[in-house]
C-alpha cells in the first residue's frame, strides 16, 4: 500500500469532471486549488466539481485552497516569450506596463525603495535569476545570472526581508471567507514569516475550521520555524521561493530539517515545487526528478505535491500515476526502524512537561511497537479530531493505520496524513460500541479477516487532550 500522500494542483488541464475522476483513480489524495489566477467564482466552481467527483467515486479526497499571499507579479511578456540570456542586462521598474527582454515591470510600488544593490530577484519558481547591479530613483539595473524565457505574467521573487507587504493580504481574507463558507478542508497561507501570520487568518480550530497549512518559503519562516509549526495544522516546504532566500546547496538540508521537525510535532508536511517538472511537457520524468521524489519520501514527507504537472501539463493523469509508482516503491524501502528511533529521541529531547503530551507520546509509540510485536494487521485510531492518528503516524509504523472519526471534515483532513486510511463512523455515546463499530468496519471495509489481531488506541480523558487507552483485540 502507498503510504505517502499525493497533492495534485487542479488547473485548465485537469478541472473537467472526467479528468478529476481520473486523477482520483490514479491516486490523488488532496486536490490543490491555487488562487493566484482567476476569480473567486472560478475557484469555487473547481471546489464543487472536486467534491462531486470524490462523492461519485466514494473517495476520501481533501481539498486545499492555496491563498496567493503578497505576490509581486510582472507585467505581461510578449505572447511568444522573451529570451533572457545569461549575462544580459535588464531594467526593472515599478508599474504594470509590458515586460520585455530589456525592461521588466512589476506591480509593486516599493520595488525601487526596498531592493538594494547585490540583492537577487527571480521569476516564477526561481527558473530565471537576476542580481541587482545598480539603482536610481526610477528603477533597478540587473544582470541575468541564470537565463531562460520570460512568459505570461510570472511572479517576481523579492528577498522576503525586503517585502513590506503583510500576509495574509486583504484579498486572501476575502478568498478564505468564500472557501470557508463552502466548507473547505485546508487553507494554505503563503509567505508566512511568523506564527502571528498563521494565527491572523482567524479561523476556528480544526476540525471545526479548516486545517491551516503554513508555507515555509522565506528565511524569516525558517528562523521562526518552531513557532510556525506549533501554530499550524500542517506545513508545506515550498522549495521554489525557499531556494531564492537560501543558497541552492542549503535546500536539501533545510528540507530534511523542516520535515523532521514537523513530523516530530505531529504536523503533516508537504514537499512541493518542481518534483516532476519535466512532465509538464514530457511523458516521463527525468532520472533526477524520480530520485528527488524518492528522497522526499525517505526524508519523511507526509505528502508530495504536483503543480504545473497536473494544472497545465500534457497528461495530468500520467503525472499522478508516475508519482504514485515512485512513492510506492520508495515507501517499500523506507527505514521504519531508524525513523521511529530518531523521532523517539527527538521527542525525548523536546522534554515535554505537559501530562497529556507525555501520555500521548508514550501510548502512541507503544501502539506502534506492540502492533509489530504481536503481528497486528492494523492500528485502529479512534479520534474525533484526528489528533490520535497524527500522533501515531509520526512514528511511521510498518503496520497499517486506520482512522475512525464521526467528524467528516476530520476524516478529510486525514487525507493528508501519511499512511492513513480514514472513514466516517457514527457518533456513539458508548465507547465500547464505538470500538465494536470500528472492528466491524475493519473487516467489512478495510478487508481484514475474522480473528486478525489489531491494536486499538483512543483517548478517553476529558481533563486533558491525551491519547490514553491502548488495547490488543481481534476482528470479529
Amino acid at each position: 500500500m502507498r503510504r505517502t500522500k499525493i497533492v495534485a494542483t487542479i488547473g485548465p488541464a485537469s478541472e473537467s469532471p472526467e479528468q478529476l475522476r481520473a486523477l482520483i483513480r490514479a491516486g490523488m489524495d488532496v486536490a490543490r486549488i491555487g488562487t493566484a489566477h482567476g476569480t473567486i467564482d472560478e475557484h469555487l466552481a473547481k471546489y464543487r466539481n472536486i467534491r462531486a467527483a470524490a462523492k461519485d467515486l466514494g473517495a476520501n479526497v481533501g481539498i486545499l485552497a492555496d491563498l496567493a499571499g503578497p505576490k509581486v507579479r510582472c507585467a505581461a511578456f510578449p505572447e511568444d516569450g522573451a529570451i533572457l540570456a545569461d549575462g544580459a542586462k535588464v531594467r526593472f521598474t515599478a508599474g504594470e506596463t509590458a515586460s520585455s527582454s530589456e525592461v521588466i515591470s512589476a506591480d509593486y510600488d516599493g520595488l525601487v525603495a526596498d531592493v538594494d544593490v547585490g540583492d537577487q530577484l527571480a521569476l516564477g519558481d526561481g527558473n530565471i535569476v537576476f542580481v541587482v547591479t545598480d539603482k536610481d530613483q526610477d528603477g533597478l539595473d540587473a544582470m541575468v545570472v541564470r537565463g531562460g524565457v520570460g512568459k505570461g505574467r510570472p511572479g517576481l521573487q523579492v528577498p522576503s526581508e525586503r517585502l513590506r507587504i503583510s500576509t495574509p493580504t486583504p484579498e486572501d481574507f476575502v478568498m478564505a471567507d468564500a472557501f470557508i463558507e463552502e466548507g473547505i478542508d485546508m487553507l494554505a497561507v503563503s509567505f508566512v514569516r511568523s506564527a502571528h501570520d498563521v494565527r491572523s487568518l482567524g479561523v476556528e480550530a480544526a476540525p471545526r475550521g479548516p486545517l491551516v497549512v503554513a508555507k515555509i518559503e522565506t528565511k524569516a519562516a525558517v528562523d521562526n520555524l518552531e513557532g510556525i509549526i506549533e501554530a499550524s495544522g500542517a506545513v508545506m516546504v515550498a522549495r521554489g521561493d525557499l531556494g531564492i532566500d537560501f543558497p541552492l546547496s542549503e535546500l536539501p538540508h533545510l528540507q530534511k530539517h523542516i520535515i523532521q521537525r514537523c513530523v516530530a510535532l505531529g504536523r503533516p508536511v508537504i514537499t512541493a515545487t518542481q518534483m516532476l517538472e519535466s512532465m509538464v511537457y514530457a511523458p516521463s520524468p527525468t532520472r533526477a526528478e524520480a530520485s528527488d521524489v524518492a528522497n522526499a519520501v525517505f526524508d519523511g514527507s507526509s505528502a508530495v505535491m504536483l503543480s504545473g504537472e497536473t494544472a497545465v501539463g500534457v497528461d495530468p493523469v500520467n503525472a499522478v500515476n508516475t508519482m504514485a509508482e515512485i512513492t510506492m516503491r520508495a515507501d517499500a524501502s523506507f527505514d521504519h526502524d531508524d525513523w521511529m528511533k530518531g523521532i523517539s529521541e527527538i521527542r525525548e529531547g523536546d522534554a515535554e512537561t505537559d501530562f497529556g503530551a507525555i501520555t500521548t507520546d508514550s501510548l502512541t509509540f507503544a501502539a506502534c511497537k506492540v502492533a509489530e510485536q504481536v503481528g497486528a494487521k492494523a492500528i485502529l485510531c479512534m479520534s474525533k479530531t484526528g489528533y490520535t492518528v497524527r500522533a501515531v503516524n509520526r512514528f511511521r509504523p510498518r503496520t497499517r493505520i486506520l482512522g475512525f472519526s464521526p467528524d467528516e471534515r476530520a476524516v478529510r483532513h486525514l487525507s493528508l496524513s501519511w499512511g492513513t486510511e480514514a472513514i466516517v463512523t457514527e457518533m456513539r455515546s458508548d465507547s465500547f460500541v464505538t470500538v465494536q463499530d470500528a472492528l466491524e468496519l475493519t473487516r467489512s471495509t478495510f478487508g481484514c479477516h475474522p480473528g486478525d489481531k489489531v491494536v486499538v488506541i483512543s483517548g478517553h480523558s476529558t481533563a486533558t487532550r491525551a491519547t490514553d487507552t491502548l488495547r490488543v483485540m481481534r476482528v470479529p
